[in-house]
C-alpha cells in the first residue's frame, strides 16, 4: 500500500461521547484511517460495562470500513489518574507501591490494571509513570512517581511493565526522558530540564533503560525542554530529534513505538500552530501523536503530515519504518484476542491486591508524644478534619472520589465527626473551624499538598496551638511535614482511595503495623 494512504496510522484521535461514538468520530476514521482513539474519563466514561460496549462499537465500525484493528488506549495508572474510575479496582498508586517497595505488588498491580482493561476492550495503557520525582515542588508528577531513587523506580517500573503486559494489554513507561524534576506544569507551559546529559543518565534515564529491558511496547515523551542537549532554546522534547531519534532510538536501542503527549498542552504551540508542531514531532521521531477531540485539530495535523510527506519534509524511509512500528505493536496485539470476563473488574481478587499494597504503604513518619495506637474510651470524640477534594492538575481524577477516611475511623470509634474544609482555608474558615474541636479529645486532620497551600499550613499552625492530642495525616504528598515541622504524629499515605483509608484506620488503631517506608526525602526533617 502507497505509504501516503496509511499516514493516518500516525494519529491516535479523541472524541466526546461515552453511549455511542459521535457522527465527527466515525467521519475521523472514515477520512482519516487513525492508528485508534484515546479515551478519556470526562469525555467517553460511565462504567465499565458502558465502556466495553462504547470499545466494541469502535472496533465494529473499524471492521465495516475495512480498517486494522484500532488500539484503543487510556490512562489507568493507579491512585491520582484513573480514566476508568467508577467500579474499577482502586489501586492505591505508584508512589503507595514505591512506600512498600515490593517489585511483587508492583507486578500483580500491573496485571490487575491489565486485566481490567482488556476485560473493558482497551489494549494500550498509558502507564507506569516512570519519572523519578526528586522535585517537593513538581506540580504535575508528585505521587504519579515511585519516588526519588532511580534505581528502585527503575525496578518498580519494570515489574508492572511486566504485570500489565502479561494481560496482553500494551503498558507505555512515561514521560521521556524524565517529567521529576521540574516545578512547571506542561499543560500550562514549557518546563525546563537544567541538567546535564551525565545527571541524566545517573537519575532520569535508568527507569527508561529498566523499561526497554522490561520490553514495554511504547515510551511517552516528555513536553520539557533539555538546554544540554538542545541549546538555550531548546524545544519540547516532544519535538527534539537529539532526545527522541538520538538519544531514545541510538543510545538507549528503544525499538517500540514512541508516542506523543497529548498535543493541546500549552508546551506545545496550539492553534494554526499545530500543524507545524506535528510535523516537527514526526521529524523528531515519534510514532504516534495524541491528538485532542478537535476535530479542527485533527484536521490540521492531519493535513499537515499529508502535506510534509509530499514535499519531503518527512522522510520516506523513515514514515515507513515508524508504520512499521505501528504495525508490529498491532501484531502483538492480535496474539491477545481473547478478552476477560467483565466481572474481573473490580473483582474480590483484585480488591485483595488493592488492600495488601495500602497496608504495606501507609507510613509512620514519627510519633514523638506516643500517641499511637489510638486508646479512647467510649464517650471520647475524634474530629476529622480533611479538605475538600480536586483535582490539582488536569491528569487527575481526584474529584471524582468520596472520601471515605471517616467511615474507615468509626470502624473502629463511633464518635468522630468530620469537618471539610476548602482546600485552601482562609482566616475565617480557620477561626470557625477551631471553634468546633473544643469539645474534642483527639484531632485527625488530613492534608492534601499543604507543601504549597499555605492555607492548610496555617490550619495546622492553629490547631498545634491548641495542645489537643493531633495527628496530622499527608493523604498525597508526603512533604507537608516541611511546612509545619512542630507536628509530632505525622503519617502518609500517598493516596485517597478507599483501600489506603481504611488501611490507614487499621493501623491508627493499632489492628495492624505501619509498613511503608517514605520513598522520598521531606525537606529539612530532622
Amino acid at each position: 500500500m502507497d505509504i501516503s494512504q496509511t499516514l493516518g496510522q500516525k494519529l491516535l484521535l479523541a472524541f466526546e461521547g461515552k453511549q455511542s461514538p459521535s457522527k465527527e468520530i466515525i467521519q475521523a476514521l472514515q477520512s482519516y484511517q487513525p492508528a485508534g482513539i484515546t479515551l478519556f474519563r470526562s469525555l467517553n466514561v460511565e462504567n465499565p460495562a458502558q465502556v466495553r460496549d462504547l470499545t466494541e462499537t469502535l472496533q465494529q465500525h473499524a471492521r465495516k470500513m475495512g480498517l486494522p484493528p484500532l488500539l484503543i488506549a487510556t490512562d489507568q495508572e493507579g491512585g491520582q489518574l484513573m480514566a476508568i474510575g467508577e467500579g474499577t479496582t482502586q489501586l492505591p498508586g505508584n508512589m503507595a507501591l514505591g512506600a512498600s517497595g515490593s517489585t511483587e505488588l508492583a507486578r500483580r498491580a500491573g496485571e490487575v490494571l491489565g486485566r481490567e482493561l482488556a476485560a473493558m476492550g482497551i489494549n494500550v495503557n498509558y502507564a507506569p509513570c516512570a519519572d523519578v520525582n526528586v522535585n517537593p515542588q513538581n506540580p504535575v508528577v508528585g505521587i504519579r512517581s515511585f519516588g526519588e531513587n532511580p534505581e528502585k523506580v527503575a525496578q518498580l517500573t519494570a515489574a508492572m511493565i511486566a504485570g500489565i503486559q502479561s494481560q496482553g494489554v500494551a503498558a507505555t513507561a512515561k514521560h521521556f526522558p524524565g517529567h521529576g524534576d521540574v516545578a512547571i506544569d506542561s499543560h500550562y507551559g514549557l518546563p525546563m530540564l537544567p541538567h546535564s546529559l551525565e545527571r541524566l543518565q545517573k537519575v532520569e534515564l535508568p527507569p527508561f533503560e529498566a523499561a526497554i529491558k522490561a520490553g514495554t511496547k511504547l515510551i511517552m515523551t516528555a513536553h520539557i525542554s533539555l538546554p544540554a542537549l538542545d541549546g538555550p532554546d531548546a524545544p519540547p522534547a516532544t519535538l527534539s530529534r537529539n532526545i527522541l531519534h538520538n538519544l531514545l532510538r541510538r543510545q538507549l536501542g528503544f525499538e517500540g513505538v514512541i508516542v506523543t503527549d497529548a498535543m493541546d498542552m500549552r508546551a506545545i504551540r496550539q492553534g494554526e500552530f499545530l500543524g507545524q508542531e506535528a510535523v516537527r514531532t514526526a521529524q523528531a521521531g515519534a510514532d504516534l501523536l495524541l491528538l485532542t477531540a478537535d476535530p479542527k485539530d485533527q484536521e490540521r495535523v492531519a493535513t499537515a503530515l499529508a502535506q510534509a510527506l509530499r514535499t519531503g519534509e518527512l522522510d520516506l524511509v523513515e514514515t515507513r519504518d515508524s508504520i512499521n512500528r505501528i504495525w508490529e505493536l498491532k501484531r502483538w496485539l492480535s496474539l491477545h484476542t481473547t478478552a476477560p470476563d467483565l466481572s474481573v473488574v473490580g473483582c474480590a481478587e483484585h480488591v485483595i491486591v488493592a488492600q495488601e499494597i495500602a497496608e504495606n504503604s501507609v507510613t509512620l513518619v514519627r510519633d514523638c508524644q506516643r500517641i499511637l495506637p489510638i486508646q479512647l474510651s467510649a464517650d471520647q470524640r475524634i474530629a476529622l478534619l480533611v479538605p475538600e477534594i480536586k483535582d490539582l492538575t488536569p491528569a487527575d481524577t481526584s474529584s471524582y472520589l468520596k472520601l471515605s477516611f471517616a467511615d474507615a475511623l468509626r470502624e473502629y470509634h463511633p464518635a468522630v465527626d468530620e469537618f471539610v474544609f476548602p482546600f485552601n482555608p482562609q482566616e475565617k474558615e480557620i477561626a470557625a473551624l477551631l471553634q468546633r474541636l473544643e469539645k474534642s479529645d483527639l484531632v485527625i486532620l488530613g492534608t492534601l499538598n499543604a507543601y504549597s497551600q499555605p492555607g492548610q499550613q496555617a490550619l495546622v499552625h492553629e490547631v498545634m496551638k491548641r495542645h489537643v492530642p493531633t495527628i496530622v495525616v499527608a493523604m498525597r504528598l508526603p512533604y507537608d511535614l516541611a511546612a509545619f515541622p512542630e507536628v509530632s504524629t505525622y503519617l502518609c499515605t500517598y493516596s485517597i482511595v478507599e483501600p489506603s483509608m481504611r488501611a490507614l484506620a487499621k493501623a491508627m488503631f493499632g489492628f495492624a503495623e505501619f509498613r511503608g517506608r517514605l520513598p522520598v526525602t521531606i525537606p529539612h526533617m530532622s
